[in-house]
């Protein structure tokens, strides 16, 4: 690599404080947007009109920022808004002829990503539609996702290993009497690479292997989490509901018709890098299009994944910055107060993860940042609210 090179790769992570600027901004956007989501998420409602409500919404809001910069910016949705119900897993994004709508009671699991300028934030939350605490089984999933991912956070940081987040967010699940879902990765995040090469692994097993990875200062990663009430193996039930695709920049084939020439070109100008859903195309082209460009491997999909009718599926997905004074979780919403069958309050190695800081305490007098009230104290208070009562997900910032 050039000197050149690595000049430009180094401006391009968080200590450059437009870099951090950019993702908080883009994090800002998502946050609002995934309450505009939840605030439509009511029985009966269509899942296709919320979703297609939670990207034009990232839309526009991004269109508003870094208007003024000399050179054009991309920005936008950086993953569709997904809303996957019950034993659905996740990706469902459905076109705009699916009929689907939310029932009371329903587990819903939002999805959704925003970039600036390439700077990616993911979040992904779970809500039961039904007043007053949620309990049983359904309150069990979304504790063990959120005490899993509060873990998580906690382990995600420099000098670590990505090997130890994948045996803790094990032993949190089990603690619930839950799986965490298998295929499951939690990827580092780069400018316009939303599935960077450094990853966790959610569940060990011989089929799926990664490379051992130390986290570093100055990294993002998305932490993303699903846990079921079942056995935690996705199943594909039916290919035609997959709906959301990416790119797959590094291959090439010269297509054979006509509608699949229109369709990838029109795929190549609009959505280049980000995942992006069928439902931004004109859907009876896209439908012939779409499967031979996918028979050559041209397009990367998400297909909707499901566990066994009956079981329950929760998704928390966050995305942290590795900055030199700490772990910075910059997407998330606070949670429904759960009321589950099981505790961790007999799991001292689970207690003792969750009583460590986010915050890293300076060596010597380095100038310290103003932070937000309250960062003086001690590093361990961050963890409080999640002691023996974590499964209430009072500690989502």
């Amino acid at each position: 690599m050039s000197d050149d090179e690595t000049k430009e790769e180094k401006e391009l992570d968080l200590s450059t404080p437009i870099v951090v600027d950019k993702y908080k901004n883009a994090a800002e956007i998502l946050n609002k947007a995934l309450q505009l989501v939840l605030s439509e998420c009511k029985p009966k409602a269509k899942i296709v009109d919320i979703c297609e409500k939670g990207d034009v919404f990232i839309r526009e809001q991004t269109g508003n920022t870094y208007k003024n910069v000399k050179k054009k910016i991309e920005r936008g949705v950086a993953f569709p808004t997904c809303i996957s119900v019950n034993n659905t897993i996740c990706h469902f994004s459905p076109l705009a002829s699916d009929e689907s709508i939310l029932e009371e009671n329903d587990v819903v699991k939002i999805d959704m990503g925003c970039h600036i300028d390439g700077f990616i934030a993911v979040v992904a939350h779970t809500h039961v539609l039904k007043e007053g605490p949620v309990t049983g089984r359904a309150a069990d999933v979304i504790a063990a996702a959120n005490t899993a991912a509060e873990v998580a956070l906690r382990l995600v940081r420099p000098g670590r290993k990505n090997k130890d987040v994948t045996e803790a967010i094990q032993k949190v699940a089990a603690a619930y009497d839950c799986k965490i879902v298998e295929g499951v990765l939690s990827h580092q995040l780069k400018q316009f690479v939303i599935d960077g090469n450094k990853v966790i692994l959610s569940v060990t097993n011989p089929e799926t292997k990664v490379d051992d990875a130390e986290f570093e200062e100055n990294e993002v990663y998305a932490i993303d989490i699903v846990t079921s009430t079942g056995d935690g193996k996705p199943k594909l039930l039916d290919e035609r509901q997959t709906t959301i695709y990416k790119r797959a920049v590094d291959k090439n084939y010269h297509l054979k018709m006509k509608s699949s020439r229109f369709i990838f070109s029109e795929i190549s100008q609009k959505f280049p890098i980000m995942p992006f859903t069928a439902r931004a195309l004109e859907e009876k082209r896209a439908r012939l299009g779409l499967v031979e460009c996918m028979n050559h491997d041209l397009l990367q999909p998400y297909p909707v994944l499901h566990e066994k009718p009956g079981d329950l599926v929760a998704h928390i997905k966050f995305t942290v910055l590795l900055m030199p004074n700490g772990s910075d979780r910059i997407t998330s919403h606070t949670l429904q107060e759960l009321q589950p069958t099981k505790s961790i309050d007999d799991e001292p190695e689970i207690k003792a993860w969750l009583a460590l800081g986010t915050k890293t305490k300076k060596k010597g007098g380095g100038k310290k940042k103003k932070g937000k009230k309250g960062d003086s104290k001690d590093e361990s208070a961050e963890a409080e609210p999640m002691d023996t009562e974590a499964s209430n997900g009072a500690a989502q910032e």
